[in-house]
């Protein structure tokens, strides 16, 4: 029987991993939405800020496909080759992570490119995210296509606490820390607390600046993408994301919500 987490047990990454991400549901989104775009398959993912290349390695369990990571600090680039690319085997060679910045371009122009968990908000200044944002649609595959996700509503820049129970035995919290509105300026964390009353408090820590949904549309379109869709996530009747998103570029559907989260699909 395996043990409780505790806080001075549990590893971070992989508490991040299964309170945050839903690797085959977002991959199996995007896919369809490319798949209907131009009728066939994709095959090469890229994933900035990669961190430990979770997607990647979701990616490449089925065959036929290639992946690429870019991420800057070794530490979680480590934990996934041997965590999550490992345990694939032959299968996790066709992962390549990059200790790089996301600007770099890719070793193959891949299908989808991705940055998940608004991410990209470490580039808190407008030049900076143009730029990447033009190096994105430069790299890309011929109708390929770049999702970048984002979040908003009236409760998204308060300070708050959001708490959730993981399957696991453990609590999720997402900590809205401070917001500054003049500039733009977000800190945010991540705690973990467990059953025994412990608490891994900031597991992680986001200084950003927060991005909202029309300026990042107008840089995208700045940037050389022609095509530019809104897909906000469907809520349940507590106000909880599905994880399933629906095409919606008014954001109609989700003008009543405290807190909303969307992707923001690009393509030539």
């Amino acid at each position: 029987m395996r043990a409780r987490r505790t806080a001075a047990t549990a590893d971070r990454y992989e508490l991040y991993q299964l309170a945050v991400q839903s690797p085959e549901a977002d991959l199996g989104f995007l896919s369809r939405v490319y798949r209907r775009r131009t009728g066939r398959e994709p095959r090469h993912l890229r994933e900035d800020f990669c961190g430990t290349a979770l997607l990647c390695a979701t990616w490449v369990a089925r065959a036929g496909r290639t992946a690429e990571g870019f991420d800057l600090d070794p530490e979680p680039l480590a934990w996934g080759r041997a965590r999550n690319l490992g345990p694939l085997g032959a299968k996790g060679s066709r992962v390549l992570l990059h200790p790089k910045d996301v600007r770099a371009r890719s070793e193959r122009r891949p299908d989808l490119r991705v940055a998940q968990n608004f991410s990209y908000w470490v580039l808190r200044e407008r030049a900076q995210l143009l730029e990447y944002f033009r190096s994105a649609r430069a790299d890309l595959a011929p109708r390929g296509l770049f999702a970048i996700d984002v979040f908003g509503g009236p409760d998204a820049t308060d300070d708050l606490e959001d708490a959730r129970r993981v399957e696991g035995g453990f609590t999720y919290v997402w900590d809205q820390a401070r917001y500054l509105p003049g500039s733009g300026d977000y800190t945010c964390y991540i705690h973990f607390r467990f059953r025994d009353g412990s608490e891994m408090k900031r597991a992680f820590t986001y200084r950003w600046r927060f991005w909202n949904l029309p300026e990042l549309r107008d840089l995208l379109r700045e940037a050389g993408f022609r095509r530019v869709e809104a897909w906000f996530e469907k809520a349940d009747r507590r106000g909880r994301g599905t994880g399933t998103f629906h095409l919606d570029d008014t954001g109609r559907s989700s003008s009543d919500c405290a807190a909303w989260v969307a992707y923001l699909l690009a393509s030539a």
